[in-house]
C-alpha cells in the first residue's frame, strides 16, 4: 500500500505539478520511509523552472529553444503547445538566423499555452517575416490586452515584452478561493499561461517566458466592471490596462469578479488570497458599489460600506502595500436633459470621504466616466456598452441592450480614464506608463478610427451583477 501511494504521489508531481498530502499520517509514513524529501525535491524541480523558450516554425531550431510546429498541440504531459483548436501554419523562409528564419501564423486567432506555476512572468515575443508584412495583436489569459497592434515590414523583426500574472485558487492553509460556477473553466484559473495572437497577419517567430520575482504588482479588486471578462462582447477596464504599462516593471493581477460585493470578496477568501502574495510596494486597487447597493447584500454608505473599505485599506497597509480607492463607473442612464444621472446613490461620495479620512489615494472613475458618457451623449454612448442587434455574434438570437457592462471599445476608453487617474493621483507607478498613454475624457477616441480583433469566444449571457 505504501509503495502504491508513493507511486501515485510521484505521478502527481510529474503530471500535475503539485503534491497535496491528504493527512499528516500519509506525510509521516513518507518521511519515515525516507521518501518525503525526495518528493519535495521533485516538486521543487518542477516549479523551479525559471524560463521557457520556444522557436516557432519548421526551420533550424535556436540553441536552448524548443521547436514549435503546426502540429504541436497542448497537453498537460508535454506542458506547452497550441490550444483551443487553433489552426496554424508553420513556415520556413530559409534565412540564416534560426529564430527569425521561420515562424507560425494563421488567418484567424490562435492560442499558445504553457503550463507554469503561480507567479508573474515577463513574456517576450519576436514577430515578423522575411518576405511579407506582419500585423499582430496579443492578449493573455482571459482577453487581457498586452499589445494592441505591432506592424513589421519584410525582413524586419521586433521583440515586444509584457508582464503576465498567473494565479491558482490555493491558500497556504489548504483551503481554496471560493470560485463561482462560471469561473471554474476560466483561463485565469487553469494553471496555464495562455497567449492569443490575432490581427490580419500575426507572425510569431519565438517566445521566451521568464519568471520575475521583484516586479511591482497592482492587484485589482472589484466586480463585473473591473474583472477579466473571458467571453466577447463583454469587457472591462481591468483587462485593457495592462497594455498601457512598460514591459518589465508593472504586472496587473486582476482578482475582480462579476457580481461581487466588498463583503462577498472577503467571505470568498479573495482578499485573503491577495494578502498571502502581496508584498511591500505593491498596490491594491478597490472599486465596489454596483452590487453593494442592492437589497440582498446591502452595505450602507458611511457605515458598513466604509467599514469594509477600511478593512481593505488596513489589510494592504499591514503588508506595506499601497491602497488606492476607485469610485465606481457610472451606468448609462441619462436624465431628461441628456446628461448622465447618478444611479449609485451616496456610494461614490462615501468612498471619496473614506479616501480623504484615511489619507488614501483616490481615482475618481465615477466622475471621469460621467464626463466621458456626457461627451458621447444618449445615443452615441451606446458605442461604449454591450448594445448590439441580434445576429451580431454567433448564436446571438436576441438584441443585447446592457447599460452597465462595456464592450471592448468602452473598456479601452475606461482604461484610459484610469491611466489619467493614475497620473493625476501622482502614484509612483505613473512613471512606468508608456509615453503615449495619455487621455483626456472630454476628447475620447473616435470608434471609426479604433479597432481591436475579437477573441473567438462568445456568449449572449450577461455577466453577474448590474
Amino acid at each position: 500500500m505504501l509503495l502504491k501511494r508513493i507511486a501515485l504521489l510521484k505521478t502527481a508531481v510529474k503530471n500535475k505539478n503539485r503534491v497535496e498530502f491528504k493527512s499528516k499520517a500519509m506525510f509521516k509514513m513518507l518521511f519515515l520511509a525516507g521518501i518525503a524529501t525526495t518528493l519535495f525535491a521533485e516538486t521543487e524541480n518542477v516549479f523551479a523552472q525559471a524560463s521557457y523558450k520556444f522557436d516557432f516554425g519548421t526551420g533550424k531550431v535556436a540553441g536552448g529553444f524548443k521547436q514549435v510546429v503546426a502540429t504541436t498541440k497542448y497537453n498537460d504531459a508535454q506542458g506547452y503547445g497550441f490550444d483551443y483548436n487553433s489552426q496554424v501554419t508553420a513556415l520556413d523562409r530559409g534565412g540564416n538566423d534560426a529564430l527569425t528564419s521561420d515562424f507560425c501564423t494563421s488567418n484567424s486567432s490562435f492560442f499558445f499555452s504553457v503550463k507554469v506555476p503561480e507567479g508573474s512572468y515577463k513574456v517576450s515575443v519576436t514577430l515578423g517575416d522575411l518576405w511579407q508584412n506582419s500585423i499582430t495583436t496579443i492578449k493573455a489569459e482571459s482577453r487581457r490586452l498586452m499589445i494592441k497592434e505591432i506592424k513589421t515590414i519584410p525582413g524586419k523583426f521586433t521583440t515586444v515584452s509584457f508582464m503576465v500574472n498567473i494565479r491558482d485558487s490555493l491558500l497556504p492553509n489548504g483551503q481554496k478561493v471560493i470560485l463561482k460556477p462560471r469561473e471554474i473553466n476560466q483561463l485565469d484559473w487553469d494553471n496555464k499561461l495562455t497567449l492569443e495572437f490575432s490581427n490580419s497577419r500575426p507572425c510569431v517567430d519565438a517566445i521566451e517566458i521568464q519568471k520575475v520575482e521583484n516586479a511591482t504588482t497592482v492587484y485589482l479588486t472589484g466586480n463585473s466592471t473591473v474583472t477579466d471578462q473571458q467571453l466577447e462582447p463583454w469587457a472591462c477596464w481591468g483587462q485593457m490596462i495592462p497594455s498601457f504599462f512598460k514591459s518589465d516593471q508593472i504586472v496587473i493581477a486582476n482578482h475582480a469578479v462579476s457580481g461581487s460585493t466588498l463583503g462577498a470578496f472577503i467571505a470568498h477568501k479573495r482578499l485573503e488570497k491577495i494578502m498571502n502574495v502581496i508584498k511591500p510596494g505593491d498596490y491594491l486597487f478597490v472599486e465596489f458599489a454596483h452590487n453593494d447597493q442592492k437589497p440582498g447584500a446591502h452595505e450602507k454608505p458611511y457605515t458598513t460600506y466604509n467599514a469594509l473599505l477600511k478593512r481593505f485599506i488596513d489589510s494592504a497597509r499591514a503588508h506595506k502595500a499601497i491602497p488606492v480607492l476607485v469610485t465606481s463607473t457610472c451606468r448609462r442612464f441619462f436624465d431628461s436633459t441628456g446628461h448622465i444621472e447618478n444611479t449609485l446613490g451616496e456610494y461614490p461620495t462615501a468612498m471619496r470621504y473614506e479616501a480623504k479620512k484615511d489619507g488614501v489615494a483616490l481615482i475618481d472613475l465615477n466622475a471621469m466616466s460621467a464626463e466621458l458618457f456626457n461627451v458621447f451623449g444618449p445615443e452615441k454612448s451606446k458605442q461604449l456598452f454591450v448594445q448590439f442587434p441580434s445576429g451580431t455574434f454567433p448564436g446571438q438570437l436576441n438584441p443585447l441592450t446592457d447599460n452597465t457592462h462595456f464592450n471592448d471599445f468602452g473598456a479601452y476608453e475606461l482604461a484610459k480614464c484610469m491611466v489619467n487617474g493614475i497620473r493625476n493621483s501622482k502614484l509612483a507607478i505613473a512613471k512606468y506608463l508608456k509615453g503615449d498613454a495619455t487621455f483626456n475624457p472630454p476628447h475620447p477616441d473616435d470608434i471609426k478610427k479604433w479597432d481591436l480583433p475579437l477573441t473567438p469566444m462568445y456568449t449572449s449571457i450577461k455577466p453577474l451583477g448590474n
